[in-house]
């Protein structure tokens, strides 16, 4: 039900207020800014318009006009974290430890919801990726490791834990960790995967989840996590200036 929490927006508290569901249309620019509606001004409407569409609560289309949309956490994480990561590439691996902490908490919760078909499509994204990786062209399972790892929690209905998975792997491919991954690694990864995989069918969660834990770890080694560490360390302790002869 609405509250009294103030949002600091005219448009998003009259949202709320008039219980706007998914796939409602919203009446247009001109028609907010009268008096039965909002009662400010077209620029003011726009203003607070492009906040409900940075947090991916409305989408505008030329054809159809302004529809609400499904509630996701994940558009607001995703811009906030993009920010960060433009600032510091650094604060991935801040958010990174903040995504493995959470998928441990939620880990028996959510291996417990998963269906015969969630397992299968996790069997499924093992096996595209392993077409992928032993194909005559390597190609890097990019879709299929978000695919894997989203599945297992996504029967939690909890759209905020979601959201902060789903702006994780935005930010991964946002960094080109998949793009800078050598063939080895990869292959560990997946190898990884199918043993987790191995061990949820088995209703082995604890062992699962220890597995998805030695498997965080391999971030660590991947070949752009490296570099950075190296750019950085040389930052903190840049090599020392030759003496002139």
């Amino acid at each position: 039900m609405p509250t009294n929490i103030d949002l600091d927006s005219e448009l998003l508290a009259y949202i709320i207020e008039q219980g706007f569901q998914p796939g409602d249309r919203l009446p247009t620019i001109s028609e907010l800014q009268s008096s039965e509606h909002l009662g400010i001004s077209a620029s003011k409407v726009r203003e607070q318009l492009e906040v409900a569409r940075a947090l991916g609560l409305v989408e505008v289309k030329s054809k159809t006009g302004m529809k609400m949309k499904d509630f996701s956490f994940a558009p607001a994480v995703r811009l906030s974290l993009f920010i960060a990561l433009a600032q510091d590439q650094h604060n991935f691996e801040l958010f990174s430890e903040l995504r493995n902490h959470i998928e441990v908490a939620f880990w028996f919760k959510a291996c417990k919801s998963l269906s015969a078909a969630d397992i299968q499509e996790m069997r499924a994204c093992v096996s595209a990726a392993r077409e992928k990786l032993d194909g005559k062209h390597v190609r890097i399972p990019v879709e299929e490791h978000r695919a894997f790892h989203l599945t297992i929690f996504r029967n939690l209905n909890n759209p905020f834990v979601m959201g902060l998975l789903e702006a994780y792997w935005d930010a991964y491919n946002a960094v080109e960790l998949s793009r800078y991954s050598d063939y080895d690694y990869l292959q560990t990864v997946w190898d990884y995967h199918e043993q987790i995989l191995d061990q949820i069918c088995l209703e082995n969660f604890e062992q699962a989840r220890e597995l998805f834990i030695e498997h965080t770890k391999l971030l660590r080694h991947q070949p752009r996590m490296q570099r950075i560490a190296r750019n950085e360390a040389a930052e903190i302790n840049p090599a020392p200036l030759e003496k002139e002869t």
